[in-house]
């Protein structure tokens, strides 16, 4: 009998899964559907503890879709990914598996998994496809045939493409000869800390994500560029966990959006929110051509000279939101508090810690993965890269983002600062972005802390250090 075996890892849906699709071609193959635990992997790769509730949920909503279509879902738990190895060789030689199907991971440790599987099972079948992206890695280079090293050239390329092409999205599987599963199905259960999110906020079901992008693209994606810098209003997506996660797929996303926004490719209402689709193909696609950047190495040679501060006092500030500059702090409590930052945030954030700081972007890179329930390395890892002036951008080093300033255009009212600094919820919205000030003027005492460093001095302190490190 031909036994296929659908591999699940960051792609828990049934719907255009371009693996799970592939395995269900024979109608009359069994196909069997595995998903492998690892928590010690996960540990070390610093996955958020919303991040496993959400996808224990989405484990368990996949589980129940299978059965109902006559595929049983077999899971596994071993410390990381070295073990998982044993696992898929011995289920396929107990299941006696003719053909593997799986969906491409492009890190350095899941790609080498997934070789190192290839040669222990040398009769098996493996067919694998690129259904995490728009477009494949390589497909969108330059001339030359080489990776795009910035944005804005890459993304006319990729809409150059898209124009002349859609991927297409591929249904969900019907149901297979022998029915839906009848056995009651055993709940499961992740061996990894876990916390509770907001399940309004981010959708943990597939159907729940599917209606929430819906949603968002009839009623969100055409405002999405006059609202998405504004953390006071629901101005995004919020789809970036059901991507990271795999509930749903960029195509799905690109689909939905075309078909509510029909002008998004040329440029028209949607284009914006389009752009963050590619924006994340961009880091995805770097990744495979620059593997390096799975090791947090910077892709700017000589960044690596930069004299980083080994402050923990400030990191520790930084971290728990008490810097004293109300966006920043405003911004890391709604992370730890809900696991999620709002984009613009996410800069702001990024570039106090490493421009205004002077803290290596890598303490903030694996501080976001561990609080992230969107956590993805490819996208955190170029967004950080991005703000540390250390990866693919055009823009140089000397950028560096006035965190009052931000506040003041992004919160000018400071009904966001107020919704996560209760403490400074009498401070008049005209001083709220530099509250001592007025609180000295006026004799009162605020119960949160003045600046740690000053915003000017800083500033100069790091273009010496970049400076110092460019000449060197």
């Amino acid at each position: 009998m031909t036994t296929h075996l659908v591999w699940f890892r960051a792609d828990l849906r049934v719907n255009d899964n371009f693996a799970l699709a592939a395995a269900c071609r024979n109608p009359h193959a069994r196909v069997l559907a595995l998903f492998i635990a690892t928590p010690q992997q996960w540990e070390n790769h610093l996955m958020a503890p919303r991040q496993a509730a959400c996808m224990q949920a989405q484990l368990n909503d996949l589980q129940q879709s299978l059965a109902e279509r006559g595929i049983p879902l077999i899971f596994k738990e071993v410390d990381d990914f070295a073990a998982s190895q044993q696992v898929v060789k011995e289920l396929c030689e107990a299941q006696q598996v003719t053909h593997l199907f799986y969906n491409y991971q492009y890190e350095i440790n899941e790609h080498q998994r997934d070789r190192a599987v290839e040669k222990l099972l040398p009769e098996v079948v493996f067919q694998g496809f690129d259904d995490s992206v728009l477009l494949a890695p390589g497909s969108v280079v330059t001339g030359n045939h080489q990776m795009y090293k910035v944005f804005t050239p890459f993304k006319n390329a990729f809409l150059r493409r898209l124009r002349e092409d859609l991927p297409e999205c591929v249904p969900a599987p019907k149901v297979r000869e022998g029915g839906a599963l009848s056995d009651p199905l055993t709940p499961i259960e992740l061996n990894y800390p876990q916390q509770d999110f907001d399940r309004e906020l981010f959708p943990c079901s597939e159907k729940a994500a599917i209606a929430r992008l819906r949603e968002f693209c009839q009623q969100g994606a055409g405002e999405y560029e006059a609202r998405r810098d504004f953390p006071a209003i629901d101005g995004t997506s919020r789809l970036s966990v059901c991507l990271a996660i795999g509930s749903l797929s960029p195509r799905q996303c690109l689909h939905r959006l075309l078909k509510e926004q029909p002008d998004a490719l040329g440029g028209g209402a949607g284009a914006v929110w389009l752009s963050e689709l590619i924006w994340r193909e961009f880091y995805r696609h770097l990744m495979t051509f620059h593997p390096e950047l799975c090791k947090h190495q910077p892709f700017i040679d000589w960044t690596r000279r930069v004299q980083w501060q080994d402050n923990d006092a400030h990191f520790r500030a930084w971290q728990e939101g008490n810097t004293g500059y109300p966006i920043v702090d405003a911004a890391m409590r709604q992370m730890n508090e809900t696991g999620w930052m709002h984009n613009r945030l996410r800069m702001i954030t990024a570039s106090f810690l490493v421009k205004d700081l002077l803290i290596d972007w890598r303490a903030g890179e694996r501080y976001f993965m561990s609080q992230l329930i969107d956590g993805d390395l490819a996208a955190n890892n170029g967004g950080w890269q991005w703000a540390a002036s250390t990866g693919n951008d055009s823009a140089p080093y000397f950028r560096i983002f006035n965190p009052t300033t931000q506040g003041e255009r992004f919160d000018k009212d400071g009904e966001f600062i107020r919704r996560y600094i209760p403490a400074l919820a009498k401070v008049p919205a005209a001083a709220l972005h530099e509250p001592w000030n007025w609180a000295d003027k006026q004799g009162v005492t605020l119960d949160y802390p003045r600046p740690i460093v000053d915003h000017k001095k800083a500033r100069v302190a790091t273009l010496a250090a970049y400076e110092a490190a460019r000449k060197s």
